[in-house]
């Protein structure tokens, strides 16, 4: 059977796609995997708001790291998104990460956490990869990159939500939670998800070195970057706001 030429050409897309995914070996989450393992279950702080174990500290940390890279490409997506959906999409990672953002500095605030202000090399590479795209390519190569990073930080919200016992992580999670659910939809909403290559590189992630995927700690005196709020955007990307102060509690 006879291929159209736009056929071709979607497969042709496709095909390259898959191969740079295969490139950029999608590991999966250092410190992220869950309690039980590695040590992630061991306390590291007593808090008013519970205890922090080393899964809850790494939590706060990604979520911070995840802001850094994904704000950034959510702007490269508005300027430079071939369709009204992929616009849309950059609107909702730049407003949601904003937010989520703001509550995860105030959260490692209390908790006495060293966040990050740059992303991890990976992640760094990631909008690297996606800026030097063009057209119809870009917005494939952003959105199957956003959808498997969202896909797989998912499930680890979903545990650490379940497992800590602290309560400013919990309501992050909760916010995270919602966030990362509002950015997978509106990227299926772009009508360039590949299901089963997204899939595949959810569940059969590549381990890489853990300095590639860890970001790198702020150096002394160094301020603190801000994702710029956009409230001009008018964007609700579903999740809640925390509340000012949280009930302290031990358990």
């Amino acid at each position: 059977m006879r291929m159209s030429r736009s056929r071709v050409g979607v497969v042709v897309l496709f095909g390259v796609l898959s191969l740079t995914l295969t490139a950029l070996a999608f590991p999966g989450m250092v410190g992220l995997e869950g309690k039980g393992g590695g040590g992630q279950d061991r306390l590291v702080a007593s808090t008013k708001y519970g205890p922090v174990t080393e899964a809850d500290r790494d939590f706060v940390v990604k979520v911070r790291a995840a802001g850094l890279w994904e704000y950034p490409l959510g702007e490269l997506a508005m300027r430079r998104g071939t369709s009204k959906a992929m616009k849309e999409a950059g609107e909702h990672l730049v407003v949601g990460h904003a937010g989520l953002d703001a509550e995860c500095r105030k959260v490692a605030t209390e908790l006495g956490i060293t966040l990050p202000n740059k992303a991890s090399p990976q992640q760094q590479e990631f909008v690297a990869t996606v800026r030097g795209r063009q057209g119809k390519d870009f917005d494939a190569t952003a959105v199957t990159i956003m959808r498997v990073t969202h896909g797989q930080i998912f499930p680890v919200i979903a545990n650490i939500r379940a497992t800590t016992r602290n309560t400013l992580v919990r309501e992050l999670a909760d916010l995270a939670n919602d966030t990362v659910l509002d950015h997978m939809t509106v990227l299926e909403k772009t009508g360039l998800v590949g299901f089963g290559d997204v899939s595949f590189q959810q569940t059969a992630p590549a381990k890489l070195p853990k300095d590639r995927v860890t970001p790198p700690p702020p150096q002394p005196g160094e301020p603190t970057a801000v994702l710029t709020p956009r409230p001009d955007l008018n964007v609700r990307t579903g999740g809640p706001t925390l509340a000012p102060a949280a009930t302290p509690s031990g358990g």
